[in-house]
């Protein structure tokens, strides 16, 4: 025997859905966060990541407070070469040490799940960004009689990026001759009077060499502040002409 009853979907206007409770929509929401988070931390990780300059040293190619996106894979296949501009870990010694007070737990977690998915750069002042002048097996020298350095014999032109004073053809003298080892380059910070880089590191248990494994990738463009933003050159063509040598 039948019911002729109606059954709870019949009483509903024609075309009519049935209302959605809370929970699914809520479900939904969390669901495409938890995608978006995924999604942003991948990116991060293994294609494109964002720092800020925390100093002058790369003046005037990139200023202080400059936010800038990293490109992490391609050099994964291709490798560095002469005049990238690169962001890398420190070797060791490099960075002062410094105390960061406690910070809430909120904010903490906030700080960590922003940074997690590259809204913020918590960590770029654990991090340098210079250029890359020394690949491995090149043979670095400072400075011939026009103040210029020399890499494997060639003298380098580096005045399309070096930042000097009008009063300056070339940046103050730091003498030193070294070959770079394998795995490792050699690098300098435009802003070259200015820069606490691999010249004043020597004494460190690295020489004042950086581990290609440190580099985090190189810096290719420049989006903040709006002014500013565009690609970040790596002058390649100044580097032309100086031959490649194997590694001792």
């Amino acid at each position: 025997m039948t019911s002729d009853s109606p059954s709870p979907a019949s009483e509903l206007p024609a075309g009519a859905r049935p209302r959605r409770g809370v929970w699914p929509f809520l479900r939904d929401v969390l669901i495409i966060l938890v995608i978006a988070v995924l999604v942003s931390f991948l990116v991060k990780t293994f294609l494109v990541r964002s720092f800020y300059i925390p100093s002058g040293s790369m003046q005037n190619t990139l200023q202080e407070q400059d936010r800038i996106l990293v490109d992490e894979l391609t050099p994964r296949f291709g490798g560095y070469d002469r005049g990238d501009v690169v962001v890398f870990r420190d070797p060791g010694g490099w960075l002062p040490v410094t105390y960061d007070p406690p910070q809430p737990p909120l904010a903490e977690a906030l700080e960590w799940v922003t940074g997690l998915v590259g809204l913020t750069a918590s960590d770029s002042e654990e991090h340098l960004i210079k250029r890359i002048v020394g690949m491995p097996g090149d043979t670095v020298v400072c400075c011939n009689a026009l103040g210029q350095v020399t890499v494997n014999g060639i003298p380098i032109d580096e005045t399309p990026y070096l930042k000097l004073t009008d009063a300056q053809s070339a940046p103050r003298e730091v003498t030193y001759e070294v070959t770079v080892p394998e795995d490792s380059v050699w690098v300098l910070g435009d802003n070259r009077d200015n820069s606490q880089d691999s010249r004043f590191h020597q004494d460190q248990p690295g020489g004042g060499f950086v581990p290609l494994e440190n580099i985090v990738g190189r810096a290719f463009v420049k989006t903040w502040p709006l002014d500013r933003l565009g690609p970040i050159d790596g002058h390649h063509e100044v580097f032309r002409g100086v031959p490649y040598r194997d590694v001792p």
